[in-house]
């Protein structure tokens, strides 16, 4: 089976927030790959620190490893940026950490999506101090920075179809 996980919190407090950006892009790519390819989506429904508890049960053997996609915000990289890769630690997000815990593997794949905003350059302007950080990544998205969500949405569905029919090279390759 393949899986692609969407990390958020539930609840219509979180709905639009940076934190759920996983959530809202899974909603959004499953509209667009419902039809093409068999696959199931998740948006636990579990706090974002406990979203291991609902993917593991879904990822039984190492081929469920091979097929599973987690999607989560990264405030790394600048809004509108995505970067795919496999087989890495959590980066110090909580989400992904309690899905490597409960699977007890980082061997899968993810797409990380950029929440940050960025200088005209690119630099990524990350908040500073963890009540900032905190406020930042539970504050609702503008509409314009929605709008940037919605258009990459096309893109990750791309990289999802590549990642599933050609491999994680060859999107990887197209996408970063």
């Amino acid at each position: 089976m393949k899986l692609v996980v969407g990390l958020g919190n539930p609840g219509a407090e979180y709905e639009n927030t940076r934190h759920n950006t996983g959530r809202i892009m899974v909603g959004l790519v499953e509209k667009k790959l419902e039809d093409k390819l068999k696959i199931k989506f998740l948006t636990p429904d579990n706090f974002m620190n406990n979203s291991g508890k609902a993917v593991a049960p879904l990822v039984k053997s190492k081929k469920d490893l091979e097929n599973l996609i987690v999607i989560y915000d990264d405030v790394d990289l600048p809004l509108g940026k995505i970067k795919i890769s496999f087989n890495r630690s959590s980066g110090g997000h909580n989400g992904l950490n309690s899905v490597i815990k409960a699977l007890k593997s980082q061997e899968f794949l993810r797409i990380r999506v950029g929440i940050s905003p960025a200088t005209p350059k690119g630099v990524v302007k990350k908040p500073k101090g963890e009540k900032v950080m905190l406020n930042f990544l539970l504050g609702e998205y503008k509409k314009s920075e929605l709008e940037t969500i919605k258009k990459l949405s096309k893109k990750i569905s791309e990289a999802i179809e590549t990642i599933f029919t050609e491999g994680k090279e060859k999107a990887m390759s197209l996408y970063n």
